[in-house]
């Protein structure tokens, strides 16, 4: 926006890296990051980088996958994004942050949405409908202000309570109402 761009405004308060969104295609808002993408430098094990684009990828909601399962990682990307009115694109980016203030418990430490949304149904919904909202595994939380969240209020959450939450949350979901809700918070190295 400082610069007379616009199209990202609803990557604005999206917890995470540059490399998170690009391995998920993070979005909010009708906005999603491969929609700006116009390619990424990738690095594999061997050091070597190589360029690619979207050609490369199979994307969809809240995934991204290499074609050709290289085992690669992202290195930097360059964004296409139109010429746009500064004034506009801060309007929408303080719009969108008061959205997000309102309706997310960002005073938590938290990881974001913990779920993709299912197929015509939202995974705080249901996670509500089961009765889950304040549902807590030792220091972790199910948010009682959006139930897609998982919050540290006490900041003592391990990740075994986290990971355990989650578990807890897909079972009662899946009892309740017959719907596997997959992660969209990626549980990196060992389980707990």
């Amino acid at each position: 926006a400082n610069h007379g761009l616009a199209g990202a405004e609803f990557l604005a308060g999206i917890p995470g890296t540059v490399g998170g969104a690009l391995a998920m295609n993070a979005g909010c808002h009708g906005g999603e990051t491969w929609g700006i993408v116009e390619r990424v430098l990738m690095l594999d094990r061997n050091g070597a980088l190589r360029e690619r684009t979207a050609a490369d990828f199979e994307i969809g909601y809240r995934h991204v996958g290499l074609r050709d399962a290289a085992d690669e990682c992202f290195a930097a990307a360059w964004f296409r994004l139109p010429a746009g009115e500064t004034a506009a694109s801060r309007r929408r980016i303080r719009d969108l942050l008061e959205k997000r203030i309102a309706s997310q418990p960002l005073q938590w430490p938290n990881a974001g949405s913990v779920f993709r949304n299912p197929p015509d149904d939202h995974a705080a919904r249901l996670i509500e409908a089961a009765g889950l909202k304040g549902l807590q595994i030792g220091g972790a939380h199910v948010s009682e202000k959006h139930a897609n969240f998982i919050v540290n209020p006490e900041r003592r959450a391990t990740a075994a309570d986290i990971e355990a939450l989650i578990e807890r949350v897909q079972t009662r979901v899946r009892e309740a109402f017959g719907i596997e809700l997959v992660r969209e918070v990626r549980i990196v190295g060992d389980k707990a």
